[in-house]
């Protein structure tokens, strides 16, 4: 694993209100939750960065009203068409 150093001004820790300890646990889950949003990470590799299971990742997108899957129309149509091979898909 990697350990990063980072520079955090005190008034930021201050204004917050977090320790460094907090405020580098939900930095860690800010991060997930933007690379996830943007699709540059999976549940998983992200739920990891946060230092979460996949579960407790998911709770924490629905708490800040994220998307929980996110779909393009090509993933969509990738879907759809796995779904035809099989049973009838309603839309």
């Amino acid at each position: 694993m990697t350990a990063l150093t980072l520079a955090i001004p005190d008034s930021a820790l201050s204004a917050l209100r977090r320790s460094p300890t907090e405020f580098g646990r939900e930095m860690k889950l800010a991060a997930a939750i933007h690379w996830y949003g943007r699709g540059l990470m999976s549940q998983e590799r992200a739920a990891e960065l946060a230092g979460m299971n996949r579960r407790d990742f998911i709770r924490a997108l629905a708490r800040e009203g994220i998307d929980v899957f996110i779909l393009d129309d090509d993933s969509l149509a990738r879907e759809l068409g796995q779904a035809e091979g099989g049973a009838a898909v309603a839309i």
